[in-house]
């Protein structure tokens, strides 16, 4: 079966030099000084030390060379190979591979599962092809540890109403055990414009 492309392979098609612009983005930011961390210092404070971190979503993996540097065994995946060749080349030391996370099997791949955290933020929820929603978070349930964590952050206004979103996590096999509106644990209200959603195992 065909899986529906995601969003940002769309975009990559339409436009092959959006990647590139985008490992650049965040390579001029941060050499001006922005706060680039601020998921990873959550993801870093929620998780034991040497934990197994799965960066889903990962980018040029900004998010997961922080969480290697402070000694977390972490794997990195990407739909796009331009994000992940830039990590490897930027930020050896996590285990970077392509993929869909629609399809994604990384125990076929010869990668353990059962990972103490899965991360998955920069709003990769917003990117995903709707039909392929409830797989997504059902693959990220099945590579979570039985007591391991994942933690999903993204903006409204991108094509996936925070509701749905929560509907589709929990048929997919996630639990939501905290909601927060911000990466800084500020409480999820109604009118909140972003939703950071930590979810254990069903």
């Amino acid at each position: 079966m065909t899986v529906e492309p995601s969003k940002w392979t769309r975009i990559i098609e339409a436009d092959p030099g959006h990647s590139q612009r985008y490992i650049q983005r965040f390579k001029i930011m941060e050499a001006n000084g922005a706060d680039l961390y601020g998921e990873a210092r959550t993801v870093d404070a929620m998780a034991s030390r040497n934990s197994r971190i799965l960066d889903a979503g990962c980018g040029p993996g900004r998010l997961g060379t922080y969480l290697h540097e402070r000694g977390h065994r972490v794997v990195g995946i990407d739909v796009d190979p331009a994000l992940i060749e830039a990590a490897e080349a930027d930020h050896p030391g996590p285990t970077w591979v392509v993929g869909d996370l629609a399809e994604m099997d990384l125990p076929a791949r010869g990668i353990e599962a059962d990972f103490d955290v899965i991360v998955s933020a920069g709003n990769v929820m917003g990117f995903l092809a709707p039909s392929t929603r409830v797989d997504v978070l059902t693959n990220i349930a099945r590579h979570l540890a039985p007591t391991g964590r994942a933690i999903i952050g993204f903006g409204a206004g991108r094509g996936y109403e925070f509701g749905d979103f929560l509907a589709d996590a929990q048929q997919g096999g996630l639990d939501l055990q905290v909601a927060l509106s911000t990466w800084d644990l500020r409480p999820f209200e109604q009118d909140s414009d972003f939703l950071v959603a930590i979810f254990g195992r069903a």
